[in-house]
């Protein structure tokens, strides 16, 4: 058994923000932090599934929507690979940049790059579930 502190996250979870999640544990009990990792893995799983719908509908706004849902909840979390590219959605889904700055008109560009982003943000998701999974399993 490992402490916290000892484990490797590496860039795909910032420390100092997932610590104040387990902050609210019980002490030497994950139970209330553990709840809520693994309710957003499966809330991701199914964001992901209607971000994919929303591409097959070229549906920008909704994309942007997704976007934003899983930006906030994976933040919270300290999920920051998962946020950074799910920000992106949701800029590309209002037709602007990848930071939101300048206006991007080009409504086939904004979905190919939600496409990479959303390709990016599974990719992250892969490594955070997996992260966690082990992390519960030696805490």
């Amino acid at each position: 058994m490992s402490e916290e502190g000892d484990f490797d996250f590496g860039d795909n979870v910032d420390r100092a923000t997932f610590e104040q999640i387990l902050d609210m544990d019980e002490e030497d009990a994950r139970e209330f932090s553990k709840s809520i990792v693994f309710g957003f893995l499966e809330q991701a799983e199914q964001t992901f599934v209607k971000m994919d719908a929303a591409m097959e509908e070229k549906n920008l706004e909704e994309l942007s929507s997704l976007g934003h849902f899983l930006k906030g909840s994976s933040a919270t979390l300290g999920f920051t690979k998962v946020k950074d590219e799910c920000e992106k959605i949701q800029h590309y889904g209002h037709k602007k940049n990848e930071t939101g700055e300048s206006d991007e008109p080009d409504e086939e560009k904004c979905l190919r790059l939600i496409g990479e982003s959303i390709k990016e943000a599974k990719q992250a998701y892969e490594v955070v579930s997996n992260l966690m999974n082990r992390f519960y399993a030696e805490t």
